[in-house]
């Protein structure tokens, strides 16, 4: 089954369950500081999933673009993704456990015909703060999974997000397909790797108290994540996800570039074809990232020249529109979904042209590096933090270390690098980790104060500045704002100080935040702010400060502009061409 009908299939399932679908959130999250990008379907919906009225009501759905970029080395096997298409649904309050596991096994096993032998489930099975979900483990027996596909795990598998964080959370139950061509085990074991997880409905059941209990939410949510990557290539019969009809384009047009076929070089042709595609949806997205050493920029920095070293190991030459060529392979086939890559379609080929010019020049400078370390090497062996160094900066794998050292003679402490390497891994894992814990958790009082705020310099910006000043970003934590805007030239101390004057001139008139709900069009003709248009539904909810500000927006916000502290600005700096930024922070 082709992916656009495996979407078209699912949404057309939900809408007649009474669900209104929603447009996909750009790649970049808005003003969610907890990650990079939106890494999952629920990110975009955290305020709505924290109580705030959804403009489109209680039952939601869609196909929403994410990234993860933990496991990024790990892209080369037959399972793994950078970018990848979250489908979702939600209840804000309404349906639960029954509900939500029923249509997932009628979805599963109706409509996409999925065999019931080849699925298993996981529920969790309690322990000594919260007891077991007996309640979903009941749903599924009652809908004809037997007892021995049925497992109970801990924590680590199915809770969410975990026990330590506070806030809201609960049980998870995940859905598992056999994937193999071998006769299927009477019992399902979670350990055995023939057995994909395809679906994760979560149940936001609880809340974490601060004082460390727990105690049941009085609204709660559903929270339901299936990659459409998985859930393809189990539906067209194959292992590899890249040998499913997502993929077999962009591979075979690896392969006409490469003269090579895609058996036996299958690890570099996945590598390319997935960081390519991430690096067209990230460059793509309105927030304009643009590759550089921090943040979203870093990641896409990251993509492209992986996407490089593999090209040159299928003997591609790199100074040829090897790339472009891939890329338009990938935006024809995209475009029709997702609106940015249709408009941003000459930015996405600049981005991967440049940083490939740039990065050849890296190259070389590496190899300057090389042959300066090599020089001082008496021993015949270059050590781990060597060979580790020339990969971290100069961003040379290990392959092409050890390779040059064969030709001189030099053997390369590969072992010693592994063990680096690794530890290099570990703490970025930690550091998505921590970024990822934010979810819910994130969204505390300082950082709505921060949001409010973002609105007030939005306005003080157009009247200071130039009517025209839009935004094009934020990314906001307990410790500061950052905040994104069209402008075509460096703020004088001048503008700097009265835009600050004026928002804080706003904080202390104590102007009402009113929320107000309506039709898309009626909000665009009312004037009201709107950055990302395209992503909003047909209905959208407006806030209103005074006759200051009016801007369609998702939240959270103050009721009151006085209970926001007064802001001082800190930097104002260029972010790319057109865009500057303003960092700022509150002064008590």
């Amino acid at each position: 089954m082709k992916p656009v009908e495996i979407r078209e299939k699912y949404i057309s399932f939900f809408e007649s369950k009474g669900h209104k679908q929603i447009p996909s959130a750009p790649v970049v999250p808005e003003n969610d500081p907890s990650v990079l990008f939106n890494t999952a379907g629920m990110q975009p919906l955290v305020p709505y999933l924290m109580g705030q009225p959804h403009p489109y009501g209680t039952r939601l759905c869609d196909y929403q673009k994410c990234m993860r970029t933990n496991d990024l080395d790990e892209v080369g096997d037959v399972t793994h993704h950078t970018f990848f298409e979250m489908l979702g649904n939600w209840s804000l309050g309404d349906y639960f456990k029954k509900e939500s596991i029923t249509w997932s096994f009628e979805l599963l096993t109706k409509v996409l015909e999925i065999p019931v032998e080849r699925l298993a489930v996981t529920v969790f099975r309690g322990n000594d703060i919260v007891a077991a979900d007996d309640e979903s483990a009941d749903v599924w027996r009652s809908l004809g999974i037997p007892e021995k596909r049925i497992k109970y795990l801990g924590e680590d598998d199915n809770w969410w997000p975990n026990m330590e964080l506070t806030g809201p959370c609960g049980p998870d139950t995940e859905i598992f397909y056999f994937r193999s061509e071998d006769a299927i085990p009477e019992e399902f074991n979670p350990e055995d790797d023939r057995w994909v997880e395809i679906w994760n409905n979560v149940f936001m059941q609880y809340n974490h108290n601060e004082d460390g209990t727990f105690s049941e939410l009085p609204k709660k949510n559903v929270d339901t994540g299936m990659g459409l990557e998985r859930i393809t290539a189990v539906l067209e019969g194959v292992t590899d996800n890249y040998a499913s009809s997502i993929w077999t384009d962009v591979i075979a047009k690896i392969e006409e570039i490469s003269g090579l076929p895609y058996k036996g070089n299958e690890k570099a042709m996945r590598i390319i074809a997935d960081h390519i595609r991430s690096a067209v949806f990230v460059s793509a997205d309105p927030a304009g990232i643009k590759p550089s050493n921090t943040d979203q920029g870093y990641i896409l920095r990251r993509l492209i020249r992986r996407a490089i070293r593999y090209a040159k190991k299928l003997n591609i030459d790199i100074n040829s529109n090897w790339e472009e060529e891939i890329a338009i392979t990938i935006m024809d086939k995209y475009e029709k979904y997702y609106k940015e890559i249709e408009e941003n379609r000459n930015v996405v080929l600049e981005v991967l042209r440049n940083e490939k010019v740039k990065f050849n020049r890296t190259l070389e400078k590496g190899l300057k590096e090389f042959e300066k370390i090599a020089s001082k090497i008496e021993n015949g062996k270059m050590d781990k933090d060597n060979a580790f160094r020339l990969y971290d900066t100069f961003g040379f794998p290990i392959e092409l270390t050890v390779e040059l050292g064969a030709e001189m003679g030099i053997e390369v402490d590969e072992e010693g690098f592994k063990e680096k390497f690794k530890a290099h891994q570990e703490l970025s894992r930690a550091g998505a980790k921590d970024k990822f814990k934010g979810g819910l958790a994130a969204t505390g009082d300082v950082e709505t104060q921060y949001h409010t705020a973002t609105h007030l310099l939005n306005a003080a910006l157009k009247v200071v500045v130039n009517k025209d000043v839009h935004q094009k970003g934020s990314n906001i934590t307990a410790e500061r704002m950052r905040f994104d805007f069209s402008c075509d030239h460096k703020l004088t101390d001048e503008e700097k100080q009265k835009v600050e004057a004026l928002v804080n001139e706003w904080i202390d008139a104590g102007y009402e935040v009113t929320r107000t709900e309506m039709s898309k069009d009626e909000a665009i003709k009312s004037g009201a702010e709107c950055m990302f248009i395209e992503r909003y539904p047909d209905v959208v909810t407006v806030y209103k400060i005074a006759d200051v500000s009016a801007e369609l927006c998702g939240g959270p916000h103050v009721e009151n502009t006085s209970k926001i502290p007064h802001i001082k600005i800190k930097k104002e700096e260029a972010v790319s061409a057109g865009v500057r930024r303003i960092k700022a922070v509150f002064v008590q």
